[in-house]
């Protein structure tokens, strides 16, 4: 008779159509030389992820300098502030895990500083998940060009609104070659029925950003851009997710680089020092799944913006940044996505 009264309070628990979820939380971090640049940057780096707790942190310039292992570093860390992570070795990105990492892979190799994408693959209540991080080549960013800028040395040029010439140089940045390995991959993890996750710094603009609407914004010069890195992913099924939730790059540009971190010189923190080099490069991507649903994605970091070398407090930031702890440690701000698991 126990065992009877047993089974029926378990099956009470699992009623058919009863739906059992859980949240799961992706952070894309570029976190500026591992945090070496700013004073303090890598206890705030540290810091400021053991506050968001994420599942998974995608992390853009990691060097391992002086032949140190940064991902056994940050897990200590981590530990250290009692959350559990799990990583393992690589150049230029780096991906935690808050659950066992059952695989990892190279999918764009690190080659003269170049980029690189990379991925892990876990299980969260039973679903794969595969996770990349990439950090794509800061060189041939030619919407600095538009801006009055080499995208390469960073030195005054005529202004290049063309816009076959602007994605003739864009391609020499093997930023599409990555996109395509990556969208190839993922197309392998959503046969399997994977959830897919992308975060990165791709140093490049998104076609959404760059529309008839913006083409007087930001120094755009009227340029319409179809960026073809991120448009690539897009066609791959990627989703942006910060578009999702704000769909009008209006009213939300979403700039995350530069930043205007207070504990940092201004001649650092700009590349592009008479233009208004204000960009949404960092990026959390998902593909649509059955059992996940976008929550919430939120832009961590300060507040202010950095235009024509000078500090700016920017309506959009007061409506959608969450400031940070104290010290930041990084020239871009952070992003924290928030999705439900059925």
């Amino acid at each position: 008779m126990k065992s009877i009264i047993k089974w029926g309070v378990a099956a009470a628990l699992i009623l058919p159509g009863m739906v059992q979820a859980r949240d799961i939380k992706v952070m894309q971090f570029n976190v500026w030389q591992e945090g070496t640049v700013v004073p303090g940057g890598y206890e705030a780096m540290v810091d400021e992820i053991a506050r968001q707790a994420p599942d998974i942190v995608t992390l853009s310039e990691v060097r391992n300098y002086n032949n140190t292992e940064f991902h056994r570093r940050i897990t200590a860390s981590l530990a250290e502030r009692g959350l559990t992570y799990h990583s393992f070795y690589s150049t230029d990105t780096g991906l935690l895990s808050r659950t066992e990492i059952t695989d990892s892979a190279v999918v764009f190799p690190f080659k003269d500083d170049h980029g690189t994408v990379h991925k892990l693959v876990t299980e969260i209540d039973g679903h794969r998940v595969a996770a990349y991080t990439a950090h794509l080549d800061y060189l041939d960013d030619t919407y600095y060009e538009v801006r009055g800028y080499s995208g390469n040395r960073w030195e005054e040029m005529e202004i290049l609104t063309d816009t076959a010439e602007l994605g003739r140089r864009n391609l020499l940045s093997q930023r599409d070659e990555a996109a395509r390995l990556l969208a190839a991959d993922a197309a392998k993890e959503r046969e399997r029925g994977s959830i897919v996750f992308l975060g990165g710094d791709l140093n490049e603009p998104s076609p959404l950003d760059w529309t008839t609407a913006t083409a007087q914004t930001a120094d755009h010069h009227g340029v319409v851009m179809e960026w073809p890195t991120i448009a690539i992913l897009h066609d791959a099924g990627f989703v942006d997710t910060y578009r999702h939730f704000y769909p009008d790059p209006l009213a939300y540009p979403g700039y995350t680089y530069p930043s205007s971190n207070e504990a940092v010189d201004l001649k650092i923190l700009t590349w592009a020092p008479k233009a208004d080099e204000r960009e949404r490069i960092d990026y959390i991507f998902f593909m649509p799944h059955q059992q996940l649903e976008p929550v919430s994605i939120e832009i961590v970091g300060p507040q202010g913006d950095v235009i024509r070398r000078e500090r700016v407090a920017s309506d959009w930031a007061r409506r959608d940044v969450t400031p940070p702890l104290g010290t930041w440690p990084s020239d871009h701000r952070a992003l924290v996505a928030t999705f439900t698991l059925r």
